[in-house]
């Protein structure tokens, strides 16, 4: 199995438990979430760290997988993705195995496949590839019963890696910053998403919406809450994620909110909505 390899220690010197480990009696697929918005800027990448580390917390085993260039899921962990012998590009282009690429992280039950600049160019070459929509889902699925979610970090397109992205997931959650212009472009994810439902991954579903840089004392916010609340429904999440200085900090650092300061209003918020997403009571 895939985590066994890092049991004892990581390949990095990270010191793991022998729990970390995945049972081999281990059954059924995770959830798999594409988190998407073809804004940038909106709290993607941000989302996507801090709800695995707080998804881990709790217990879940998790991969996050970086598939945007900008390999900001990678670094905000604490990966130097220059210092890497493989990342998601060559799972994608050369073929080597998932599980060769993934890395552990300094939190328990957290895992990476890392993005790497090369990515960059993989909208390019994966034009004339066989299968070129399928070949993240494959990858997922050779070590898909070593975990319980997989958070795919898509990059802020429309493109082949993103479509890849949700090819590959059985959810989308979709970070929505609550300042003017919040529902710009949505309305072409939401096509795509039909689209790829339709044609390639009948299984999927837009299943949570997260309201993210919430700024209380602003009208604005409230505003634009509402609206998206309007529109999606039960969608949309009742947690929102403030903005805070303290969230914008950790990704220097290489660490998720709940390592660089678990007390933060960031800290509590992404627990609170992780819970809210597994269906876990507050008290818990």
């Amino acid at each position: 199995m895939v985590l066994d390899r890092f049991a004892q220690r990581g390949k990095h010197g990270h010191l793991y438990r022998k729990g970390d480990a995945v049972d081999d009696a281990t059954t059924g697929g995770p959830r798999i979430f594409a988190v998407a918005n073809q804004k940038g800027g909106v709290g993607k990448t941000t989302t996507t760290v801090n709800l695995g580390a707080c998804f881990a917390e709790l217990g879940q085993r998790v991969l996050i997988v970086d598939l945007d260039p900008q390999a900001n899921a990678s670094t905000g962990l604490g990966l130097n993705p220059r210092q890497l012998d493989h990342s998601l590009y060559d799972v994608l282009l050369q073929d080597v195995p998932m599980e060769d690429v993934i890395e552990p992280v300094s939190v328990k039950n957290l895992y990476v496949a890392p993005a790497s600049l090369d990515l960059a160019g993989a909208e390019i070459e994966l034009v004339p590839a066989f299968s070129r929509e399928q070949k993240l889902k494959e990858a997922i699925a050779s070590v898909a019963g070593d975990f319980d979610i997989v958070l795919i970090d898509c990059p802020p397109s429309l493109g082949l890696l993103t479509i890849n992205g949700l090819t590959a997931a059985t959810e989308v959650l979709v970070p929505i910053q609550t300042e003017y212009y919040a529902l710009e472009g949505l309305g072409q994810l939401i096509r795509n998403v039909d689209l790829v439902t339709r044609n390639l991954n009948p299984d999927l579903l837009l299943s949570t919406i997260v309201l993210v840089m919430f700024d209380a004392r602003t009208k604005l916010s409230g505003q634009v809450a509402d609206e998206v609340r309007d529109h999606f429904g039960d969608k949309v999440m009742r947690h929102v994620i403030p903005r805070t200085v303290r969230l914008s900090e950790a990704p220097s650092f290489g660490q998720p909110i709940t390592s660089f300061d678990p007390l933060s209003r960031g800290a509590i918020a992404y627990r609170d909505l992780a819970k809210e997403i597994l269906g876990v009571s507050d008290e818990t």
